[in-house]
């Protein structure tokens, strides 16, 4: 594993409702190289609030706390909104689950990616509408003259995808963070947006976050993975070592996945158990 730029000790989020307080995330603990980090679990087990909680784009009500909460030399628990500003969207990106929630609907797309582009290293406007082309054709976008003159509903899922993609990695970010990148495409879009990411981290040098429900895709994507329970990171392992965990939660979540060849079987179904809280 390559030298840490994200630590994360012991992080908490709670949200205070009338009746109690919710722990959405309790005691996370990891570090992010230059590498594909994977986070998997079920809806609600603390995954997307884990790398909301990085770039402090929880929701006002929540309580983040950490024992260390750090990028690179940058200390984000004591970090104020301006110095988080050269952070977020800069240094470190987060791609959004669906192009077509995240994409302004009234902008084009050139000038949406425009727009995520430091001021200070726009340039003049033919040099900048290059600099727009060059990242649409760096995320495999045929015809990018014609695309960047589009609204996002003139776009299909996949290219939406690539353009969000494209936007997040305008300011040249260190660190990517994908919450569900792939989830609303269809299989073969799926594999080339996959592919766009692999090369982007291998030939930028960029630290991944991949957050999803996809066991064997993470398995196959990622270099480690981080399984959540309820808010609780409940095991950690090498991607290619998915399939021999040892966590109970871990092995009934695989053995809960359908498989080719097994027709007219049962799925297995999950089990918890009180003590994976504890």
């Amino acid at each position: 594993m390559s030298e840490p730029q994200l630590w994360v000790d012991d992080l908490w989020v709670r949200f205070r409702t009338p009746q109690r307080v919710v722990e959405a995330v309790r005691g996370a603990s990891f570090t992010v190289g230059r590498e594909k980090l994977g986070i998997v679990g079920e809806s609600g087990s603390g995954k997307t609030m884990t790398g909301r909680s990085i770039l402090r784009l929880t929701p006002p009500n929540a309580m983040v706390q950490a024992r260390r909460l750090q990028f690179q030399e940058i200390d984000l628990t004591a970090a104020n909104e301006q110095q988080m500003l050269h952070v977020r969207g800069r240094r470190i990106s987060m791609i959004m689950q669906d192009p077509k929630y995240s994409l302004d609907p009234v902008m084009r797309v050139g000038d949406q990616i425009a727009e995520a582009i430091p001021i200070g290293s726009r340039g003049p406007r033919a040099q900048l509408r290059e600099r727009i082309l060059d990242m649409l054709a760096a995320v495999h976008i045929r015809d990018p003259k014609r695309v960047i003159e589009l609204y996002p509903h003139e776009l299909s899922g996949g290219m939406g995808q690539r353009v969000m993609i494209a936007m997040m990695l305008a300011p040249e970010p260190s660190l990517l963070i994908a919450d569900e990148p792939t989830s609303a495409l269809d299989v073969t879009v799926r594999m080339q947006v996959l592919a766009i990411l692999d090369e982007l981290v291998t030939t930028r040098g960029l630290g991944l976050i991949f957050i999803s429900h996809d066991l064997n895709l993470v398995a196959t994507f990622c270099d480690r993975v981080l399984i959540m329970y309820a808010g609780r990171i409940v095991e950690e392992c090498k991607a290619a070592e998915l399939g021999r965990a040892q966590h109970p939660y871990t092995q009934g979540l695989l053995a809960s996945l359908p498989r080719i060849g097994s027709r007219g079987q049962r799925l297995a179904v999950l089990r918890r158990d009180p003590a994976w809280l504890a």
